[in-house]
Order: structure tokens, then C-alpha cells, then sequence
């Protein structure tokens, strides 16, 4: 289970919808798993057009009281300018959820396969669909923005030689009919969100169970060995560890770390014996493992 806590204006105002920031327009991804996830709330959608927007728009619009954010999938990987992003920003991860990414090939009421001349959506979508479009070589595929933008400007411009890739849900709000469903080659196609809240208002959940951290580490032998050995010594079980060279500092390297408490020692005295080495260490986030949803 996920809570956000409302901005004090939402408070004052007495308004009980949860506006929760998403990469990318209505009918996206991110607001199918933003809904499951606060599926005990009231949820009102605020778009944004990038990631950067999204993470500016939590931490300066006091109207927004938190947001999700794609960090991971299990075709394309770990989402670096994401981690970058949440790393530099006065936001906490309060929670995630991990959601079955079914890719559908959609297009207006009444145009046929033959008809499609280009296919729109996120450079992702595409190219986990491309053994589909294999059997259609004329078909040109062109990368946008979003998924659901990619319905939303088939829809506007009433385009009869042109589909999108993108969700069933897209597809009932822009009016489009799917040609082809679930089109993407791995069936085990999931993405991680994390759900943001500025530090300021966020308050832990008094279920949570998992840390993200980061920290850096020179090139030396033993370094991670050590790191290792400290979160096995305090029963913390480790789900993830993701590097990333830093920037004009030759072999040394940032570790984001992903970890679940175990045992009867608390999390804190693990983080406390891991500062003496590594350097730059910083908690992203305290929160509740999240639920596996399909859609």
C-alpha cells in the first residue's frame, strides 16, 4: 500500500483528489500504474512532457501533491537519466509498483492493416514490437514522445493511413479501434514506477519495508566486496544494484542500491556502517515493496 500526503493548500481547500504528476498525456502507462497503485484514492492526472518536467513540476507546483515516474524495465533496462534525476532532486521515492506492459496496435474506426502507412509511438513501445512488424515491412515506424500521444494525434488529425502502439486504455479514451493486441515480442514485459513526493511533506509509511540508496565508490579492490559484506552482516536483502561511471572522475563509480530489512537489526545501523566506506551516500527513499499488476 502506497499514502501520499496532500500539500497544506489541498488541505486548506478541502479537496480529497490526490493530483498526481505522469510522464506523458491521458491514456499513458504511467497513469494506468499511477491509478492502480493509489487505487484507494481519489486520483486526478497532471501531464507532463518529459521527466525533467515531471520531477521539476513536484518539487515547484505546491497544486501537485506527488507523482510516478518509470525507473525500470525488464526488456529495456534501468532508466540512467531517471536515477540522475531523482538523485539531484528534493524529492523521496514513498512507494513503487510494477506493471504488465501490453503493447496494442490501434488505429481509427474502420482502417484496415493494409491501409497503414506509418505506425507513431515511444522509441520503447517500438522496439519491443518489432518481431510484429516484421510481417509488415512497408510500414514505416516513427518515434514520438508517448504512447498515448501517438493515439491522441491519430484521433486529431483524423489519420486514416497511420496507427500508434499504446494502451488499452488510450485506446477507449481517443476512440480507437485496436487492429492487433498485445503485440509485444516478451510476453513478460513489466515496468517499475516509482512513486515522488517532494521531502518536505512526505511522511513514511509505517509499513515500509524497502530502502534506496546511493553512494560512490573509487576503483579499488575489495570496494563493493565491502559494501556487500556490511548489508549481508545486517540481513538487509539486496533486489538491485545498478552503477554508473561519474562523470569526469576516471574508474570510480555511483551505486544505486535497492534493499529489503531483514531480521531484528534495524536498516539504520546497516546505512550508519556503510558511510565510513563509501563516499556521497544519500537514502532515496523508505517505502512499503510494491504489488505486481497486470492491465
Amino acid at each position: 500500500m502506497v499514502s501520499i500526503e496532500q500539500t497544506e493548500e489541498k488541505k486548506k481547500q478541502k479537496n480529497t483528489r490526490l493530483r498526481i504528476a505522469i510522464q506523458g498525456v491521458a491514456g499513458a502507462f504511467h497513469e494506468i500504474a499511477a491509478r492502480l497503485c493509489l487505487k484507494k484514492e481519489e486520483v486526478e492526472i497532471v501531464p507532463a512532457n518529459t521527466f525533467t518536467e515531471l520531477v521539476d513540476m513536484i518539487e515547484r507546483d505546491d497544486t501537485v501533491d506527488g507523482g510516478l515516474m518509470a525507473i525500470e524495465n525488464t526488456i529495456a533496462g534501468s532508466l540512467m537519466k531517471n536515477y540522475t534525476l531523482l538523485q539531484n532532486s528534493n524529492l523521496l521515492i514513498m512507494g513503487e509498483t510494477f506493471l504488465r506492459i501490453k503493447q496494442n496496435l490501434m488505429v481509427l474506426p474502420g482502417t484496415k492493416m493494409e491501409d497503414l502507412k506509418a505506425v507513431h509511438s515511444h522509441p520503447i513501445a517500438i522496439e519491443q514490437c518489432l518481431e510484429f512488424f516484421k510481417k509488415y515491412p512497408k510500414i514505416k515506424l516513427v518515434d514520438s514522445a508517448d504512447t498515448a500521444l501517438s493515439a491522441k494525434m491519430v484521433r486529431d488529425g483524423q489519420l486514416t493511413d497511420v496507427g500508434a502502439i499504446a494502451s488499452t486504455l488510450a485506446a477507449d479514451l481517443y476512440g480507437m479501434e485496436i487492429l492487433a493486441e498485445g503485440i509485444e515480442t516478451n510476453k513478460k514485459n513489466h515496468t517499475r514506477f516509482l512513486v515522488l513526493q517532494h521531502k518536505k511533506r512526505a511522511k513514511q509509511h509505517p509499513q515500509s519495508n524497502k530502502v534506496s540508496i546511493t553512494f560512490c565508490l573509487s576503483h579499488e579492490v575489495g570496494n563493493l566486496h565491502s559494501v556487500l559484506a556490511v548489508l549481508a552482516a545486517y540481513q538487509l536483502n539486496l533486489t538491485k544494484i545498478q552503477s554508473a561511471p561519474i562523470i569526469g572522475k576516471p574508474w570510480e563509480y555511483q551505486f544505486f542500491v535497492d534493499f529489503i530489512m531483514g531480521g531484528n537489526i534495524g536498516f539504520e545501523l546497516g546505512i550508519d556502517a556503510l558511510r565510513p566506506i563509501t563516499q556521497k551516500l544519500q537514502v532515496l527513499g523508505i517505502y512499503p515493496q510494491g504489488e505486481h499488476f497486470e492491465y
